[in-house]
């Protein structure tokens, strides 16, 4: 774990960050190895959803068809597997970090959960790069 991924899991911890479990599954997600074409084209067709269901700067939620369409866009068994091994990796991090901790572990139970929000992060780093 190296000392940016840290002070994000310390900021988790004071509650500094928004939701925890968005922010720990992204978080989580950096370990998820998605070739940039892949992606840029799946935040495309997302970034389209979003802007057909109303304003794009509204906020997201895990359920809007934008974050479930790059959800399944982006899903594989292998991607899966690699965002289970980062929760896996946090959880060791966040030991001593009991809000952040408690994140990683609920999340480590709902992997699919975990998908969602990492997507839902995805959706929300595109629109903050816009």
């Amino acid at each position: 774990m190296d000392a940016p991924e840290l002070g994000i899991l310390a900021a988790v911890d004071r509650g500094e960050l928004g939701d925890a479990l968005t922010v720990v599954a992204y978080l989580a997600g950096q370990r998820v190895e998605l070739p940039e074409a892949e992606l840029n084209e799946a935040r495309r067709r997302a970034m389209l959803l979003l802007a057909a269901g109303g304003d794009p700067r509204r906020e997201l939620q895990i359920d809007d068809r934008a974050v479930k369409a790059l959800a399944v866009d982006l899903w594989s068994e292998q991607r899966g597997r690699e965002l289970a091994s980062g929760l896996d990796q946090l959880a060791v991090s966040a030991r001593d970090l009991p809000r952040a901790r408690e994140a990683v572990l609920y999340l480590v139970r709902d992997l699919d959960l975990a998908w969602r929000l990492f997507a839902l992060g995805l959706v929300a780093e595109e629109l903050a790069d816009e």
